[in-house]
């Protein structure tokens, strides 16, 4: 008979709950959770896919070892002694930093991922860390490190409640969001529209998330922090500005106007291609709104100057008031992450406290650029990448220039991949440790519930017993720091999560603040109740988390902080979940909790060294002549910006049969006018080229994007030698991502420019 069971969905940011048909071991269907808190019901259809990628036969099954240059299936004990025997003895002869990490994108949707890599990373001694964050979001951690003190203190906008909203480079209705943990996000921006609200959408495509806008602008790509400067100068210059409360918890308030005086609409407008009315009216029409939110995501971070777009987002913010208020933009408090400290200066946030070998990049959030890694491999010399231990990453196709770092990766001493697939980058392993299904894995999002639109908390255990032969994928990730370490197989791979265990409560009950202080930890861990280790953590996270029942102990709560209804605890202050919050308490209510509404929380989050919002940090302030210098540049004829498929997810979701065809097509979108002009035909084949080579891609002629501009998506190539994808290598598209060099990086925070960059177009036969 089939069976039920209840997973969240990991395969996008929206983290929705689903309701999984189960016959045998198989999982053949999967719906909506109706009572799931958070999302409802609704499902997009990758998480209707669910059972198709689970059961996909290219998947691996067994660990891979390189023996006699081939990959070979080989038992687990096999493929760690060759890991141990290898990677310890690399770095006893090299030093710690000849080993390198990268962390692909898949991992903050798994606990796994979210749990393990810094204990390999405090294991393996080593800066050369580098993850797909500088191919998508780190200007926003940059710049909210900058402005709050903390690079993961991230507003999310309140859609539930905003009065208008203001979107740029972001296309939530096909990519279901980021950094902004919203299930049916098509259906909240409807809800915002029918409840009399605005939606204004900044984009060069008229994507299905701009065809539901009140307005919608198609400026020139890349010139968001122009026109995000333009509209901060016009609230300024016109009176406009009414920070209220955060006037008072704001430093650099009454420089700005200084900094931002040249960017004035009609400066501004030839650079963007829209008119200096249009900017003008967008800035009279935020400031007037009785709350609004703007929020801008990978198509403003990934260019040029994308640090200084998302520091203009947030000024945006400030500047009307928006800020940590309800229907502006608020700092979500999730369940499992620290409880709230007091109020007060911070240790601040500092850019370029090491930099990168080759090139002198500066690190950002302990990260250096993805499109550094090549070179760090293939240079010679002291302190060279010889090992690399690549989690859930496939930076062949994610990273610029591809080619480059294929052939580098070629040439290392060794390589650990964990991965389900051999894909583009694990091919190059020498060991490729494979991760269960997500059916046999349980499930708590510790990243995207730091940026949900609404507090709450879920956890599932796997819906599907984990399958003879394999490891559940914590263990995987213990065993391997065990592996770098030197310490497999004298340690048990449960000693890896017991002794985070107990040095968390050591720091705890040491803590003066803490209500632990004083108690024993050894008798607080005996007191955590789950089934592994991992459990045991989550269990601790909750128990000392900002609901949970700290083992017993008072409430504890800062100055600028609060507990309760206050703090946006909705049922759980109210009692319907009752109680203190742990994992037992989370396993009594299978479709989560609701713990209530985003609500305030300044200046609890500030961590500055001021103990105040900087809005005009010296790097910043630094960065911003360069800025004003692109006013005066000539823009290039046709620029290349990416896009987003609802049935994809970067190079995930290829090889799944159910997610392929449609509108998920590689293509080069081209409006008809340019089109006409370079003698382009509808299917026909173009030569695409910019500074890292060229490409031949179909076009597709169409209206939806503008002039000047030409659209590929993400996460394609799907062609080479080795790889075991069956389905995506059928259709495997063209990288975009070749066409760069890796030259092109926004300063502040490494990350590489995919979008706004310049191209040609040549017809082919």
């Amino acid at each position: 008979m089939p069976r039920t069971a209840l997973r969240i969905c990991p395969l996008c940011e929206a983290t929705c709950g689903l309701t999984l048909t189960i016959e045998g071991t198989a999982v053949t269907g999967a719906r909506g959770d109706r009572e799931d808190v958070f999302s409802r019901g609704f499902i997009c259809p990758k998480g209707a896919a669910f059972g198709a990628l689970d059961a996909d036969p290219d998947r691996l099954r067994t660990p891979l070892v390189r023996r006699d240059g081939r990959l070979r299936e080989a038992t687990w004990e096999e493929a760690y002694e060759a890991i141990a025997a290898t990677v310890p003895a690399l770095v006893r002869e090299y030093g710690a930093q000849s080993v390198g990490v990268v962390l692909g994108n898949p991992n903050v949707h798994t606990m796994a991922g979210n749990l393990y890599p810094p204990l390999l990373l405090k294991a393996l001694g080593t800066r050369n860390f580098f993850t797909a964050s500088t191919l998508d979001q780190m200007p926003k951690h940059v710049s909210s490190g900058l402005l709050f003190g903390d690079p993961f203190a991230i507003p999310v906008p309140d859609l539930d409640r905003t009065d208008f909203l203001l979107l740029l480079g972001a296309n939530p209705v096909e990519s279901n969001g980021s950094l902004c943990t919203a299930p049916d996000f098509p259906g909240r921006l409807k809800a915002l529209r029918a409840r009399g609200g605005t939606l204004v959408v900044v984009d060069p495509r008229r994507t299905r998330t701009a065809k539901l806008a009140d307005l919608h602008l198609a400026p020139r790509p890349g010139s968001d922090a122009l026109l995000l400067a333009a509209l901060a100068h016009t609230i300024l210059a016109e009176g406009l500005a009414a920070p209220g409360a955060l006037e008072e918890r704001t430093e650099g308030l009454g420089e700005l106007a200084d900094a931002l005086a040249r960017f004035t609409p009609e400066a501004v407008a030839p650079a963007c291609d829209l008119t200096a009315a249009e900017i003008r009216d967008l800035a009279r029409a935020l400031a007037a709104a009785p709350t609004a939110a703007v929020y801008g995501r990978i198509g403003s971070c990934t260019v040029e100057y994308g640090t200084l777009a998302s520091w203009l987002v947030d000024v945006l913010n400030i500047l009307t008031g928006n800020l940590d208020r309800p229907g502006g933009v608020l700092f979500p408090l999730p369940a499992a992450g620290p409880r709230p400290r007091p109020a007060g200066p911070g240790k601040g946030f500092t850019l370029g406290r090491w930099r990168s070998r080759v090139s002198g990049h500066p690190e950002a959030k302990s990260e250096l650029p993805i499109a550094a890694l090549a070179e760090e491999i293939e240079t010679a010399g002291e302190g060279r990448i010889r090992a690399l231990v690549a989690i859930a990453a496939n930076p062949v196709l994610s990273a610029p220039d591809g080619r480059r770092l294929d052939a580098a990766l070629s040439g290392l001493d060794f390589m650990v991949s964990i991965d389900p697939y051999l894909n583009e980058t694990s091919r190059h392993a020498h060991v490729v440790l494979p991760p269960p299904p997500p059916s046999q894995s349980a499930h708590h999002d510790f990243a995207f519930n730091g940026f949900a639109i609404r507090n709450q908390v879920r956890y599932s255990r796997p819906a599907v017993p984990l399958e003879a032969g394999r490891l559940d994928e914590c263990e995987i990730h213990a065993r391997l720091v065990l592996a770098v370490s030197g310490e497999y197989g004298t340690a048990d791979p449960s000693a890896v999560d017991e002794t985070v265990i107990h040095g968390v409560l050591a720091k705890e009950t040491a803590d003066p603040r803490s209500p632990l202080h004083g108690q024993d930890p050894a008798r607080l861990a005996g007191l955590l109740t789950g089934e592994n280790g991992p459990e045991r953590r989550l269990d601790l996270m909750l128990r000392l988390g900002p609901y949970g029942d700290r083992f017993g102990s008072a409430p504890h709560a800062g100055p600028g902080e609060s507990e309760g209804e206050d703090a946006g605890t909705g049922e759980y202050a109210g009692g319907g979940a009752g109680g203190g919050l742990g994992l037992e308490r989370l396993l009594a209510h299978p479709h989560g909790i609701d713990l209530g509404p985003l609500a305030p929380r300044l200046p609890g989050v500030l961590r500055t060294r001021s103990g105040r919002i900087e809005l005009l940090p010296d790097p910043i302030a630094a960065e911003l002549p360069r800025l004003r210098a692109a006013l005066a540049d000539r823009p290039a004829t046709l620029v290349l910006v990416g896009r987003r498929h609802l049935r994809s997810n970067n190079s995930w979701l290829h090889n799944v049969p159910a997610l392929t065809g449609g509108s998920n097509r590689c293509t080069l979108q081209v409006n008809p006018e340019d089109a006409g002009r370079l003698g382009l035909t509808e299917g026909g084949l173009a030569r695409i080229t910019a500074d890292g080579g060229s490409l031949e891609v179909p076009v597709e002629v169409t209206d939806t994007v503008r002039t000047g501009v030409v659209s590929l998506p993400h996460g394609w190539g799907h062609d080479r030698e080795g790889a075991r994808l069956s389905v995506a290598s059928a259709a495997p598209g063209a990288n975009v991502n070749q066409l760069l060099d890796g030259s092109r990086l926004d300063p502040l925070s490494g990350t590489a420019v995919l979008n706004g960059f310049p191209v040609e177009l040549t017809p082919l036969p």
